[in-house]
């Protein structure tokens, strides 16, 4: 009887992460690094090549993320297959396709997406404006900075947040319905889908995902060749 020893590890966001654990086997591996690397895609494109570089005697390495701010571009493997999803950045994941996130920019544009994952993970400083609002109030005073936030969100309209499951549901929507009110978007509720994650569990790489042979660095032709790309 032929025995198999093809080995997987992924290599996760923190956000990514708290969807995909559930669904992984046992035997695979699921890496996490930090939340806030997404503020800055330099820093995450290092810390990701640090932990492809720490990661020996695996056939594949999935990376739970999507381009990132081109965080991921330029990364390579010299022994492993790197696979990556087709995706822009996470809520791509979360809405189950490219597609879905597109539609939802056509539809609703100037939406900030908010998921469980996000609001586990991050701060209540992560929303854009919100990171810096303490520090402005403390600097120009309160009225100042609000005035200062609503001109840093001038381009946002709604928050979104993302259905990806009914666990403690209402915890995080009453925690999302805050953060919409306080930076006076509409809130809505929009429908999540576990697609991508469980390809990922599954091991199931098809057109939804980047298949990188070791040696060679991704690029951005990879994630959305000309040809093909969808307007």
């Amino acid at each position: 009887m032929a025995v198999f020893d093809w080995k997987r590890k992924v290599i996760a966001c923190a956000v990514v992460a708290e969807e995909l654990r559930a669904k992984l086997p046992a035997e695979i591996e699921c890496e996490t690094l930090e939340f806030g690397l997404h503020r800055t895609p330099q820093a995450l494109k290092t810390a990701l090549q640090e932990a492809i570089n720490n990661s020996e005697g695996y056939d594949e390495l999935v990376l739970g993320y999507g381009l990132c701010g081109m965080a991921v571009v330029g990364l390579c493997s010299n022994s492993s297959t790197l696979i990556i999803p087709r995706a822009d950045d996470c809520i791509t994941i979360f809405l189950g396709s490219r597609e879905a996130f597109r539609a939802q920019q056509r539809n609703h544009p100037g939406s900030l997406f908010l998921t469980k994952g996000w609001l586990d993970g991050g701060k209540d400083d992560d929303t854009p404006s919100l990171q810096n609002y303490t520090k402005w109030v403390e600097k120009y005073g309160e009225e100042r900075a609000k005035r200062l936030r609503q001109i840093y969100l001038r381009d946002f309209k709604r928050l979104a947040f993302i259905k990806t499951g009914e666990s403690k549901l209402d915890e995080y929507r009453e925690r999302a319905q805050k953060r919409a009110e306080y930076l006076n978007l509409r809130y809505d509720e929009i429908p999540g889908s576990t697609v991508l994650v469980e390809k990922i569990a599954d091991g199931l790489w098809d057109d939804d995902f980047v298949v990188i042979s070791p040696g060679n660095p991704v690029t951005f032709e990879d994630f959305w060749p000309l040809s093909n790309q969808k307007q």
